[in-house]
């Protein structure tokens, strides 16, 4: 169960576990007012005037009065800045020690008394105040980055000392008049993230949340800025508290000057340093997937229609659901087992009571062809067997401690609870070993919950005291720079305990929160959305904000989590949730019921259909996943994302691309049944009624109950499931005059095989249509639409 954000009525002070969390929140604030340093007196530092240079592989370090900037650019083009010292590793958000400096790139005078880096992709230069621009190959802005700001702490034992952990910096950043701002991790006000201010700190925000509500389960300091000039990728690599204002630029009228958009990121503490990519949206994409770890592929089944519930509370009951599917004909490929089937909330156990034989329950159900998933929480019960196992690990035991060496612990389900410590490698070891108890109970995947990580608290902050301590892999540090990574430790555990379990099984684990590169182990879900319909149009914001953040595979709780939603609005979820990566529905334990059928027989007909054409497209949510994997491209892509330039589509968050091939425009407003679709150059065809639309243009469509606008790319060829099970192509024709094509990646089973990529290549040929693998050789069988 995700948030369970109960929270509010079970602190009251009347009950038993409403006092137990406003003792342990007092508990966190007295162990902060003793460890943490207090904010004393700071003096505020710039670089100052440069003195020298020192020439290295594929850049320099500079020398200012007052601080060192390392420039470097490396091999593909990815240019990294640090300044005091800091180099790109040690970093969690890197896969391994990042790519290599690119020997050809040099440093060399600038004009103004600066210095650059000239390479093929791009040219970075350095004033001699300390600004930094990056710059296209023809020589246009698209990022300048102010000299940053210090403020150096002066207490004696501090000793004044530059670049110290616990120095706060600020960097402003100037970007084109007409850039759009993308990205910072899940943000439901997005995708396009207008003028505000957004908060780095991974949060619960203790109930169902909408556009308004920030920052919620997942913060990245990543921004992707389009513009006209070209389009970069900015990442702050600092897991520190922190806060990014945004301000849009504005063109001048006429004659009249530009205003600069601005970005101004605010850190407590950590390194500055900062990565940046430049190029088509393709391509940062590709590079960011470079920088920080290539994609986890998911399942096959992982990739159909899933369950999930808070309180099934049995086996007799997720036995009736589940027979429900089954005797209307509908697809379902997993049920997902909330915190309720646990004892007594306790992870890594099981409620025998209304669970007796889950082994069996799983044998059964995946005779039918559905998986079981299963809930796994961080904390853990104080004093249980797993909390003594976790004791006897190592010297220090494997659980967050505090200042004085003592455990640290918090309030969540099960009551008082320990958190294991994720920068630990013997700790995240031990915890990869109990997901052998999961798998023998028969589940197949795991959804991480309460991981940003949560301890009830009826006021303040509801996560660990910021003074508590981890072993950050060696480096050592507190929760200010642990808090936001915590989530991301956790899930290489699990991964990394499920491979070594079974290594011929690709792991299926996604994760509420998260930080840079956590799709290396995953994917992650939107947590406690609203059921209305803000929280509708939520739900795509993220799934769009967190793939331009390299995080493909999400989606939300379709229905949303907490309230009971109507017919309509459940259709119309579930008729975008078909159309993403993850496709779940999810609800609260006082929430309304999620099955199609109990929202009346039009629902569930409709439903139905929407689950059919989900099953027909799986196979090219499988091509999706291993593009994504290969190239960093997410499955759900913004309409801009192959027409940058397009000033229109920038502005448009009501429609995506499902890869090259397909356009989904969703019905987000109540009561629609017709909406504006923009559409991106091109030809496009209406996949119900075969219309065909020439872009780039709007069009208006038709959106009745049972559908969605759904378009296809003239060109286009995608695999599809045909009537009786075979995985075949489908083709849509190209305009006249015109080829097209596609690639196809066929699912190569559970293991990690990375699939054999076909190309085919589709034209006319007199009257008709061919399509053609790589060879030149016709395909025959394929289904070719648009005629």
């Amino acid at each position: 169960m995700d948030g369970r954000e109960l929270v509010r009525a079970v602190i009251e002070i009347g009950s038993a576990r409403g006092r137990r969390a406003w003792r342990s929140a007092w508990r966190h604030r007295r162990a902060d007012a003793a460890a943490l340093p207090r904010r004393g007196a700071e003096r505020a530092r710039v670089p100052g005037l440069l003195e020298g240079t020192r020439a290295l592989p594929g850049g320099g370090v500079l020398r200012f009065a007052r601080s060192e900037l390392l420039v470097r650019v490396t091999v593909g083009g990815a240019v990294f800045w640090g300044w005091d010292g800091a180099e790109p590793g040690p970093s969690y958000a890197l896969a391994g020690g990042g790519p290599e400096p690119d020997p050809r790139a040099v440093l060399e005078p600038d004009t103004g008394g600066g210095w650059r880096v000239v390479s093929e992709r791009v040219t970075v230069a350095v004033s001699r105040h300390g600004a930094v621009e990056v710059r296209t190959p023809g020589g246009a802005v698209l990022r300048r980055e102010l000299p940053p700001r210090w403020w150096d702490p002066v207490a004696p034992d501090a000793g004044g000392a530059r670049g110290v952990e616990g120095a706060r910096w600020l960097q402003r950043s100037e970007v084109p008049a007409d850039a759009r701002f993308f990205g910072l991790g899940g943000r439901a006000s997005g995708p396009r993230l207008r003028d505000g201010t957004y908060r780095l700190w991974n949060t619960d925000p203790r109930g169902g949340f909408g556009p308004g509500d920030d920052p919620l389960y997942i913060t990245m300091p990543v921004q992707v800025v389009v513009a006209d000039a070209g389009t970069h990728l900015a990442f702050y690599d600092n897991s520190w508290d922190g806060r990014v204002v945004l301000r849009e630029g504005e063109e001048g009228a006429g004659s009249g000057v530009d205003r600069a958009g601005t970005s101004e990121v605010r850190l407590e503490g950590g390194p500055a340093r900062c990565w940046v990519l430049t190029g088509t949206p393709a391509r940062v994409l590709q590079g960011w997937s470079g920088l920080t770890g290539a994609a986890a592929v998911p399942p096959e089944w992982a990739l159909g229609y899933q369950h999930a519930r808070w309180g099934f509370g049995s086996a007799a009951e997720v036995r009736r659901v589940v027979a429900g599917y089954r005797e209307r004909g509908l697809a379902l490929s997993a049920v997902h087992l909330d915190i309720d089937h646990y004892d007594a909330h306790r992870v890594f156990t099981v409620d025998r009571e209304g669970f007796p034989d889950l082994p069996g329950l799983a044998r059964e159900l995946l005779g039918r062809g559905v998986r079981l998933v299963s809930i796994v929480d961080p904390a853990v019960k104080a004093g249980d067997a797993v909390h003594a196992s976790g004791r006897a690990v190592g010297a220090r035991g494997a659980f967050v401690r505090d200042a004085g060496g003592r455990e640290v612990r918090g309030e969540v389900w099960p009551g008082e609870c320990a958190y294991p410590d994720f920068t630990d490698p013997a700790a995240r070891e031990w915890w990869g070993g109990l997901y052998e108890e999961r798998l023998a109970q028969g589940f197949a995947g795991f959804w991480h919950d309460m991981n940003e990580p949560v301890s009830f608290a009826p006021w303040g902050d509801a996560s660990l005291p910021r003074s508590a301590r981890h072993v950050m892999d060696g480096a050592g540090g507190d929760h200010r720079s642990g808090h936001n990574v915590y989530a991301l430790g956790m899930a290489r555990a699990g991964w990394e305990g499920l491979v070594r379990l079974r290594p011929d099984e690709r792991p299926f684990l996604f994760s509420r929160s998260g930080w840079a590169g956590m799709q290396r182990y995953g994917g992650t879900w939107s947590g406690d959305v609203e059921s209305g319909w803000e929280g509708l149009r939520a739900s795509l914001a993220l799934v769009l904000g967190l793939g331009l953040c390299g995080v493909p595979y999400s989606g939300p709780d379709v229905g949303g989590f907490g309230g009971s939603p109507s017919p309509e609005l459940y259709l119309r979820w579930f008729q975008l949730g078909a159309y993403l990566p993850l496709f779940r529905t999810h609800s609260a334990i006082w929430a309304g019921r999620r099955e199609p059928w109990e929202f009346g027989p039009e629902v569930a007909e409709a439903a139905a259909e929407v689950l059919a054409e989900r099953e027909r497209l799986r196979p090219y949510f499988v091509t999706l996943a291993h593009l994504a994997r290969r190239t960093g491209a997410p499955y759900v892509r913004p309409l801009w994302w192959g027409n940058p330039e397009d000033r229109v589509l920038r502005d448009c968050e009501d429609a995506f691309l499902l890869g090259d091939a397909l356009l989904v425009a969703p019905v987000l407003e109540c009561g629609a049944d017709r909406r504006a679709v923009r559409l991106p150059r091109g030809r496009w065809y209406d996949t119900v009624t075969g219309a065909a639309y020439e872009g780039p243009g709007q069009v208006l469509l038709d959106a009745p109950p049972g559908r969605v606008p759904v378009l296809a790319r003239a060109g286009s060829v995608l695999a599809v499931r045909g009537a009786d099970g075979a995985v075949g192509l489908e083709a849509w024709a190209p305009a006249r005059g015109r080829t097209g094509g596609g690639v196809v990646i066929r699912d190569p089973g559970p293991g990690f095989g990375a699939g054999e990529v076909e190309r085919y290549a589709v034209r006319w040929a007199g009257e008709a249509v061919v399509v053609e693998d790589e060879s030149g050789a016709p395909v025959a069988g394929v289904t070719v639409r648009g005629l």
